[in-house]
């Protein structure tokens, strides 16, 4: 049998509006990492962005499913583009209480006015509506208890402060 009548079929219910509209998916809360900084080391203009690089020191990790810390040694690559647009590049680790270290890739972008980006530069406290910080967080977990967060897409909102960055992390259902 031949595939052009399920076709023809398939199209005219679309030109029907029969088809179901798309379903937007969910964000479900699931942990913040409250991610403690060092000062930035400056590296200087790089094709067209500022670049520098903010060492990570710790923190923590607070969740129903997954709480711990944030071992230091890992660092945010960031390259601060005119116009306010910053892309970001973090990899670290986090520890959860029972000792199991995940491994974590946090790319994303912030956008704000370049006043705002300038303040947040310097280290100020900004209010977290006067600028877009998203990441893109995806997670190398050791197989066992936390394979969850191989198998799951996430959203991370950020929150700049002067000595930390608060990043909220959502599974997207």
């Amino acid at each position: 049998m031949s595939s052009l009548p399920l076709m023809l079929a398939a199209i005219a219910s679309v030109a029907a509006g029969v088809a179901d509209a798309p379903v937007a998916p969910q964000l479900t809360p699931v942990f913040t990492l409250r991610v403690e900084i060092a000062a930035p080391v400056e590296q200087g203009e790089i094709d067209g962005g500022r670049r520098r690089f903010i060492p990570i020191t710790g923190g923590t990790v607070t969740g129903a499913r997954i709480s711990g810390t944030v071992l230091p040694g890992g660092g945010d690559w960031q390259t601060i583009y005119p116009g306010g647009f910053t892309r970001v590049e973090a990899r670290y680790f986090l520890k959860a209480a029972d000792g199991t270290v995940v491994g974590i890739h946090n790319p994303g972008v912030r956008v704000a006015s370049q006043a705002v980006t300038d303040r947040i530069a310097r280290g100020e406290r900004v209010d977290p509506e006067a600028y877009y910080f998203r990441t893109a967080p995806v997670f190398d977990p050791p197989p066992g208890k936390y394979q969850w967060l191989r198998e799951k897409t996430f959203a991370g909102r950020g929150i700049r402060m002067p000595d930390h960055v608060l990043i909220e992390i959502f599974a997207v259902e």
